[in-house]
């Protein structure tokens, strides 16, 4: 039996395939505070120089309660033999191997593949494991190289529902988008300071291509309930900031980004909302926009570029003084 997150993603899209065939007998949920983030392994895939890729996202199942989670005995990665964490009340954080990129945001509903960690050709049954602890509650994902779990772009395409949820071959080898963050990866701001932000991102391969599909617009097109378990959305390179690790509040962005997690909710500004249309790309491929923080602190800000099945990442870490 392979292992996976506690509360892995394939629960959640069991449990949500048990709502929707019930959905006539009982009362859909929509909550919005009060649940728990549960981080989630993803799956991995074969580096050239014969090492491994291994992907990591997370769950929060309320759809408006966000958390800050600092790296510590809160927020933190071990590498251990396989099955030495499976007890949940087994605490063994180590600042040595705490931070492996996670994020200390977290944004409301599924975040898949948000970020990867690397691991050795001779990594054989270890595990990285994440242990996250939200709600009071424990939760832990396992990242191993099982073979059920190896992934491929195909594969990420049809769990985000990219290019309208398309089992299109051809996105086995899709390309992901180049993004390059103009100026310094490290920034120094004070309070109430503009910070600009401009980033260059292209598609190279054009695939999967921008489609014509008119957008719902009837109020029976709008708020048709979705037919599908995994929410889609439709092709096309966009791109957007988030917040990565620092109060989500604190910054404000301009132009407002569109929101990189899968919000399903009619006028949500989320590519998986309807209506919503994929923005046509700035003249020259240029995305510039602004951000200002009314906290000091230190900020991690991520863009992300996505032509809606693969996407690429790059961050900016941000000194606030006041």
């Amino acid at each position: 039996m392979k292992r996976g997150s506690v509360n892995s993603v394939v629960t959640c899209l069991v449990l949500a395939a048990l709502m929707s065939t019930n959905a006539s007998a009982q009362a859909r949920r929509m909550i919005l505070s009060g649940e728990i983030v549960s981080p989630a392994y993803e799956g991995w895939w074969p580096n050239e120089d014969g090492t491994y890729k291994l992907f990591f996202g997370y769950m929060n199942s309320n759809w408006e309660q966000q958390f800050d989670i600092p790296i510590g005995p809160e927020n933190y990665f071990n590498v251990v033999d396989e099955a030495e964490l499976d007890d949940l009340s087994k605490e063994v954080y180590d600042a040595a191997t705490a931070d492996m990129g996670q994020p200390t945001h977290f944004y409301p509903r599924r975040n898949p593949f948000l970020f990867t960690i690397d691991v050795p050709a001779d990594f054989a049954e270890k595990e990285v494991v994440w242990t996250l602890k939200s709600q009071d509650k424990v939760t832990r994902a396992y990242g191993s190289l099982y073979a059920d779990y190896r992934i491929d772009p195909q594969v990420i395409s049809t769990e985000v529902g990219g290019a309208f949820g398309s089992l299109d071959d051809r996105l086995r080898s899709n390309i992901s988008p180049e993004l390059e963050v103009r100026g310094d990866s490290y920034r120094t701001v004070r309070v109430g300071e503009p910070l600009q932000l401009s980033v260059y991102a292209n598609d190279p391969d054009d695939f999967p291509a921008r489609s014509n599909r008119p957008p719902p617009s009837t109020p029976e097109q709008i708020y048709r309930p979705p037919s599908s378990i995994v929410a889609s959305s439709g092709p096309g390179l966009r791109f957007s900031w988030s917040v990565y690790r620092g109060p989500e509040t604190a910054a404000t962005f301009q132009p407002t980004q569109m929101k990189t997690y899968t919000d399903t909710r009619v006028y949500a500004n989320s590519p998986w909302s309807p209506p919503f249309t994929i923005p046509e790309p700035p003249e020259d491929n240029i995305w510039n926009s602004t951000v200002t923080f009314d906290k000091p602190g230190e900020y991690v800000l991520r863009g992300i570029a996505s032509d809606g099945s693969m996407f690429t990442y790059r961050n900016i870490n941000v000194t606030v003084n006041p």
